[in-house]
């Protein structure tokens, strides 16, 4: 059965089929010996064999995304939850491929596919790919198509044929667009049976995006007001359609405000994530009809991450059942009795337990899928039906979970006296080791490391890893965030944000962990870009560098971003661009070895950056080697089992001979 979907440029095609042999765990393509040194690179360049579990809301299906060869594609699998050893029904979506699914009702798996619809980026954070939304009937094995691309808002329990999703404009059509909850949205109904839209509401820049409960009622919407630039949060009242302002934050304020979810048995009682002038968010409680807030929790050391909510997503979904913060790992404190006794449960029984969730679960409760991550677990799905808790699968097979490394929570003081965080990957030996320093994208964003694939590839081949949380990483506090850019000194990217880095490789040199002779950085992203600068800093303290989708060009890289920038918070960190260093201003001084890897339709630093940089060194007759990753974005899921090979080669090959660090 085909299914034909009129796209701008081209046309996207679905199939769906019976399986004909059980699924397997394993990937067939690449050999499956269990070597005594390093994995080969082949697997890791796998990408995840099993993903996105799930149980249908009467607990007798159970989905997930397969990907059973190195070349595959996604596929999605329907099993009969009872016996799992049962043929699966198969549906791929040739030439398009499967991202991510939902159950939306007892028989209709709502999935979301996606193709490359060009061969080159449709500009700055305009990709290469196009996306639908579409519909599979488990019952009668047909697929249908609704026209739109979105992300679901309410799986209306309650309504067992319909759904809530949310469609966004193109980036770059709102003033407002840097701020993802203030991007205006439309709304639809969507109808699984007839698969078809209605519109609910669509969204403007004074009321842009709105929040709706487990019954399709809409009880918060952000908008922004442009006379006086603040943004402003908005409640409605339960059997009521009238928007009562809650809270309004100015576009220069460094602070965060969050309403994550309601007390279901107090809907005016809202549950905010903070600062409300605190260095770091805290959880606070908010009276929608006084304006009231009472802290409920703070720390002084991190910001209060966000909300859990309980499992029962169908029969209890909005009901939040604690809160989160990420140290050395993800600290779970529960508010609801029933909550936290069933993860203490998990916990006993789940091997290696670390990261884990209930990923869904059944209307009545009994059946339950849960998902496991951590140093010691690359991934794994199980299953509790019928009282038996039972393994799913393993989302890389290949990858012996006991094999991995141990990963350390560090401190360390930068020269300047800041304390630093960092998380350090080791791999098994004696110390000292050959270092390598991987720092984060963003450059302001959170990081916690759980299981990192790129840390453990590094620390099963002999390296030390460390992943260091420098200075403009966003889990600190204000403080710590806008220490990257605000003061007389200006931005500190190249400065203070690189000192942040090789203070903590020098560290590891002090306490006798790393091998000062053999130390390098590998970045992508803004980690490139921080590649890119340690590769012409002095005093040189690295053997070479790895610079992947680095930003090379400051000025050509934040001249995409003026003309839609909003307050001070987005204008201080442009500035911390215009001030930092900037890579090709410093082609000249390269001092070391450089690997520079790009992806040719990268959206978010176009490859003209990587192009305009290798002809700067080649004029200064630096040492570099270059590869273009043909048909790679910006990220990593967008990458095939040959984009990951052949970088992890030439890395590898790189470290170990023009580098010198490590062994071929």
């Amino acid at each position: 059965m085909k299914w034909l979907i009129a796209a701008v440029l081209g046309v996207f095609a679905l199939a769906s089929y019976a399986a004909d042999t059980p699924a397997k765990e394993s990937s067939p393509d690449v050999a499956e010996e269990s070597p005594d040194g390093p994995y080969p690179l082949e697997y890791w360049a796998l990408r995840r064999a099993i993903g996105n579990v799930e149980v249908s809301p009467d607990g007798k299906h159970l989905a997930l995304l397969r990907i059973s060869s190195r070349d595959g594609a996604p596929v999605l699998e329907v099993y009969d939850a009872a016996d799992l050893k049962k043929d699966p029904f198969r549906m791929n979506a040739d030439p398009m491929e499967i991202e991510g699914f939902y159950w939306a009702s007892d028989k209709h798996v709502l999935f979301v596919a996606r193709q490359q619809v060009r061969n080159i980026i449709d500009g700055f954070n305009r990709g290469a790919f196009g996306g639908k939304l579409g519909i599979l009937n488990v019952e009668k094995k047909e697929v249908k198509d609704f026209g739109i691309s979105g992300r679901v808002e309410s799986r209306l329990p309650k309504e067992p044929y319909k759904v809530i999703v949310s469609t966004y404009s193109r980036s770059g059509d709102s003033p407002t667009n840097r701020n993802e909850i203030f991007r205006p949205a439309a709304y639809y109904e969507l109808d699984l049976e007839k698969a078809t839209k209605k519109l609910l509401i669509r969204g403007k820049i004074s009321l842009s995006q709105y929040d709706f409960d487990s019954e399709g009622n809409p009880w918060l919407a952000r908008g922004f007001d442009e006379r006086k630039k603040e943004f402003v949060w908005y409640n409605r009242p339960p059997e009521t359609k009238d928007w009562n302002e809650i809270y309004r934050l100015h576009e220069d304020s460094f602070e965060s405000f969050y309403v994550g979810g309601f007390d279901v048995n107090r809907k005016e009682s809202l549950f905010v994530v903070a600062n409300e002038g605190n260095n770091t968010t805290g959880l606070w409680s908010l009276d929608a009809t006084t304006g009231n807030r009472t802290l409920i929790d703070r720390r002084d050391d991190v910001n209060l991450g966000g909300l859990l909510f309980s499992s029962h997503e169908w029969s209890d979904p909005d009901r939040v059942v604690g809160y989160y913060y990420l140290t050395d790992r993800m600290h779970r404190q529960y508010i609801n009795e029933e909550a936290g006794a069933t993860y203490e449960q998990l916990a006993r029984v789940i091997p290696n337990a670390r990261d884990f969730s209930i990923t869904s679960r059944s209307r009545d409760g009994a059946t339950l899928t849960v998902r496991n991550m951590g140093p010691q677990d690359p991934g794994t799905h199980y299953l509790l039906k019928d009282g038996r808790f039972t393994k799913v699968g393993s989302e890389r097979p290949l990858v012996d979970g006991e094999r991995m490394a141990d990963v350390e929570y560090i401190t360390y003081k930068a020269r300047d006296g800041k304390e630093i965080h960092g998380y350090l990957t080791i791999p098994d030996g004696k110390p000292p080791f050959p270092l390598i320093v991987l720092p984060h994208g963003g450059p302001f964003v959170p990081e916690y490391v759980s299981y990192g694939k790129w840390g453990q590839m590094l620390a099963n081949n002999g390296y030390l890893v460390l992943q260091p949380q420098y200075r403009g990483s966003t889990n600190y506090g204000i403080d710590f965030y806008t220490a990257a850019f605000l003061g007389s000194e200006g931005g500190q990217g190249g400065r203070k944000m690189q000192d942040d880095k090789d203070d903590g490789a020098l560290h590891l040199v002090k306490v006798g962990r790393a091998d000062p002779d053999r130390m390098a950085m590998v970045g992508w992203s803004y980690g490139g870009y921080a590649a890119a600068v340690a590769a012409s800093r002095t005093p040189q303290i690295y053997q070479c560098v790895v610079a992947g989708a680095a930003v090379f060009d400051n000025l050509q890289q934040v001249n995409y971003y003026r003309g839609f920038l909003r307050g001070a918070s987005e204008a201080e960190q442009v500035r911390m661009w215009d001030d930092s260093v900037s890579p090709i201003k410093e082609a000249a001084k390269v001092n070391v070895p450089m690997l520079i890897v790009h992806g040719d339709i990268d959206q978010r630093v176009p490859v003209e950056h990587a192009r305009k940089y290798i002809k700067a060194l080649t004029e200064h007759d630096k040492e570099y080697k270059y590869i273009e990753l043909e048909g790679a974005d910006h990220f990593s899921n967008t990458w095939t089992f040959d984009h990951e090979l052949e970088y992890y080669t030439a890395m590898m090959d790189f470290l170990a001979n023009d580098c010198g660090i490590g062994e071929a």
